[in-house]
This record gives C-alpha cells, sequence and structure tokens, in this order.
C-alpha cells in the first residue's frame, strides 16, 4: 500500500508540472491541489479496497464494488482535497464551484481519468504479480513431483539389489544371511516411518547412509571397510533424501564387489565458500576395469537428475578416478542462504 502512495504522490507531480506549463498559474498552488486530491482519492480506494477485498488473490473487490469504490474515492478525493488546495492558496471554499463550465469540466475529467488511470495500473499490478505467484507455485509443484518420482524410483531399485544379494547369501551362509535380514528390516522400519519430506537434515542422509553400510558388511564382511564424515557445522544442511545412497550402492557393486579383497568407501562433506562438496571414494577397482553389468548407471542418472531438478546449474556431480585407485564422486550444490 505505501509503494502505490509514492507512485500516486510522483504521478500528482507529474499533473501539476503540467497544468503548470499548460494553465500557468503558481507551480505550489497546483501541486497542493494535485496531491490532496490524489492522496486523499488514494486513501479512499487502496483502504477500501483491503477491506473489500477480504482473501480475494489480487486484493481487489468482486463485482460492481470496485467501481462504486473508485467512484466513492473519486467524488471523497475531488471535494476534500480541493477544501484543502482552497485553504491553502486562500481561495474561498469550494472555489471550484464558481469556475467557468470549461475549467470545471477540465479539473473533473483530469481528476476522473487519472484516478481510473491509476487504479488500473495498480489492478494490474497486483493480478500480474498473483499470476507470476501461480507459475511459480505450479513450477514448485512440478520439481516436487519430480523429485517424488525419482525417489520412488530408487528405493526399490536398491531394495531389489538387496533381496538379490540376500538370496545368494542365504545359499551359501544362512547365519550372515538371518543377521542380513534383521538389518534390512531394521532399515526398512526406519525408512518408512521416517516423513516423506522433499528434504531432510544431512546428519540423516548420513545416518541413513551408515545403516545401509552395516546391511552391506553383514553380506561383504570384512571386505568391507567404511568412514562416514561431517563436520558438525553441515549436519543440519537441508539435502533430498537418498541423494547419497546410490553412489555408494555405485561404489559396492561396481567398484568393491570386483575386487577379491575388497576395499573402503569414504563419504566426506565440505564446505567451499557457499558451496556444500560431498566426495563418495573408494578403493575399488576404478572406471575403467569395472565390467559393465545391467542397469549400470541407474543411480549415477538419477542422482544427476535430482541436483539438476533441486538447484538447477549450480547442482553438479564429477565422476572421475581417485589419486590412489577407486573412484571418486563428487557433489557440489549451494548451500542455503
Amino acid at each position: 500500500m505505501l509503494r502505490h502512495g509514492l507512485i500516486t504522490a510522483v504521478f500528482c507531480c507529474i499533473i501539476a508540472a503540467a497544468l503548470t506549463i499548460t494553465q500557468g498559474g503558481s507551480w505550489s498552488n497546483h501541486l497542493v491541489y494535485s496531491l490532496a486530491i490524489g492522496t486523499i482519492s488514494w486513501l479512499c480506494i487502496d483502504g477500501g479496497r483491503l477491506l473489500l477485498a477480504g482473501r480475494h488473490e489480487i486484493l481487489w473487490p468482486k463485482g460492481p464494488w470496485g467501481f462504486v469504490l473508485v467512484a466513492i474515492g473519486v467524488t471523497v478525493g475531488f471535494l476534500v482535497g480541493n477544501l484543502i488546495g482552497d485553504a491553502w492558496s486562500g481561495a474561498p471554499m469550494l472555489d471550484f464551484l464558481d469556475f467557468g463550465g470549461h475549467k470545471l469540466a477540465t479539473a473533473v475529467v483530469i481528476t476522473i481519468t487519472a484516478t481510473i488511470g491509476m487504479c488500473f495500473f495498480f489492478y494490474s499490478l497486483g493480478r500480474s504479480k498473483h499470476l507470476l505467484g501461480q507459475i511459480e507455485l505450479e513450477r514448485r509443484n512440478a520439481a516436487e513431483a519430480r523429485l517424488k518420482l525419482l525417489e520412488t524410483q530408487l528405493e526399490p531399485h536398491m531394495l531389489f539389489n538387496t533381496l538379490a544379494n540376500l538370496r545368494v547369501l542365504i545359499t551359501i551362509d544362512p547365519p550372515r544371511a538371518v543377521a542380513m535380514l534383521d538389518r534390512l528390516n531394521s532399515y526398512l522400519r526406519m525408512t518408512l516411518s521416517g516423513s516423506r519430506a522433499l528434504a531432510h537434515p544431512l546428519s540423516a542422509e548420513f545416518d541413513r547412509l551408515a545403516d545401509y553400510l552395516e546391511l552391506m558388511s553383514v553380506r561383504m564382511g570384512p571386505r568391507l571397510h567404511y568412514t562416514l564424515d561431517l563436520p558438525e557445522a553441515l549436519r543440519d544442511t537441508p539435502v533430498p533424501p537418498l541423494l547419497l545412497q546410490p553412489l555408494v550402492e555405485n561404489s559396492i557393486r561396481h567398484g568393491l564387489e570386483p575386487k577379491v579383497e575388497g576395499g573402503q568407501i569414504s563419504v566426506r562433506a565440505h564446505r567451499d565458500a557457499d558451496q556444500l562438496v560431498i566426495e563418495v571414494s573408494d578403493t575399488g577397482v576404478g572406471l575403467d576395469a569395472a565390467p559393465p553389468s545391467e542397469g549400470s548407471g541407474f543411480g549415477l542418472e538419477q542422482v544427476r537428475e535430482r541436483l539438476a531438478t533441486v538447484y538447477g546449474a549450480q547442482g553438479q556431480m564429477h565422476l572421475a578416478a581417485a589419486p590412489d585407485g577407486g573412484t571418486c564422486a563428487t557433489l557440489r550444490f549451494p548451500l542455503p542462504a
């Protein structure tokens, strides 16, 4: 509302300057008349629309009430504004009634035209803002739906891989299969009982990752070692759920499993200026030595899509050979302001 008042005042100054140029007379008198009429009209119309609009999305009265409000604002503004101008200039009260027909008609036409023009301008601004808000809401809803779809694709992918491993373990080591099944039961209970929010703290992502790695440790035994490094300052940073697990799955399936002695997975988060950097590295066979398999690359592609959906071009994933052998996946995306 204050912004509307400032725009109205500027417009009144322009009208006063135009009247001074075209009709002569004192610029200060024209300015006082113009500001008084414009300000009173603005207060009536802008205040009235907020009272009458209720919950209407563009804050403008529905139906004929908008036209009635403008008519009342024009009338009150013209009468009261002229009284204020007369008092300022020392002219007789309601001096405009003594104007010749031409002067009175000019004053009325200028007041009505300016008021209607300003009302239309403010209405258009409000409608434009409302439409932009609706577009942004639809864009956000579409992004949320896409994230949900990607998450529902990732969860069965992980579950099917785990069940396939469990099936193999049942035939060769039933006690470890039972232990793995208990871990899987605990992991699924925690996952399904958790919220389906679009983001959760990075600490929750690391906790979920620790449960998954413990689950994999039952199957791989001493062939799997892991470290998780999360600084305290980054624990509450919001991230999409299931962002890191596909990277760890990829390290196990294509890096450590083909290696007889297994290896180590390290997950480390740190801050780089205004970005969060997360590195998932392994000491597996490396990118070139990893054998191709059905479904390979699915998890990595899902991670890339989720980063693009949430962070746009600022969300990046880079996959490269680790300096000491193995593979390193690096995620970069902006920290919240």
